[in-house]
């Protein structure tokens, strides 16, 4: 039977989960008897099934080409680096931030816990705070946030903007970080917060 990752059983989906979020704590993959340790499982051949049926999966890494226990394939360990990256917004007056089918590669440390996306910057409002036309900045989805975080806000259900947010009961402000433009008043049913932003990377080519 061929597997994959929405065909999983629930034990299955538990243990690749598992694997998953102990990769880049355990300095070696686990054994099949280690892991039977880490999960509480009794019967080492029960266990074996369901890292068979990860393996058809494509999800874990042969027995053949196992050398120092049970890992993720290559694939799947450069996917958990990789988040969604969709499109461009603007850092200035705004303007759509179109939603692409690709990806990008994203340290950990760049990211927070949450559901995360990425949005590359275009324009030069807040490069007060050090945020630069081409940038690409980590944004955590979130429909709310704390004033003085920097968040995606969606002006009207149209235009997107990257500002450091302000929120009053009869008012939302949106603060660039640039000394020569000047702050957005909306009221506060105008503005949809979309993400905070958590990390921020640059490429100097």
């Amino acid at each position: 039977m061929k597997y994959t990752t929405e065909t999983l059983t629930r034990r299955q989906k538990e243990i690749y989960d598992f694997l998953r979020d102990q990769q880049a704590l355990l300095s070696t993959a686990p054994t099949l008897d280690e892991l039977c340790n880490m999960l509480g499982v009794r019967s080492r051949g029960s266990l074996h099934k369901h890292i068979q049926a990860l393996t058809d999966a494509g999800l874990i890494e042969p027995a053949e080409k196992k050398q120092r226990g049970i890992r993720l394939t290559n694939q799947e360990i450069e996917q958990e680096n990789e988040l969604p990256f969709l499109g461009r917004i603007a850092a200035g007056n705004p303007i759509e931030a179109i939603e692409i089918p690709e990806s990008i590669e994203v340290p950990q440390m760049l990211r927070s816990n949450g559901q995360c996306y990425v949005l590359q910057i275009r324009g030069d409002s807040m490069i007060d705070d050090g945020i630069f036309d081409g940038d690409w900045v980590v944004i955590e989805k979130r429909e709310q946030a704390r004033n003085g975080e920097i968040v995606v806000a969606l002006i009207e259900g149209r235009e997107a903007t990257l500002k450091r947010i302000e929120q009053c009961p009869s008012e939302v402000i949106l603060y660039p970080a640039n000394s020569s433009m000047k702050p957005m008043h909306f009221s506060p049913t105008q503005v949809q917060i979309q993400g905070v932003v958590v990390g921020q990377m640059r490429s100097y080519k």
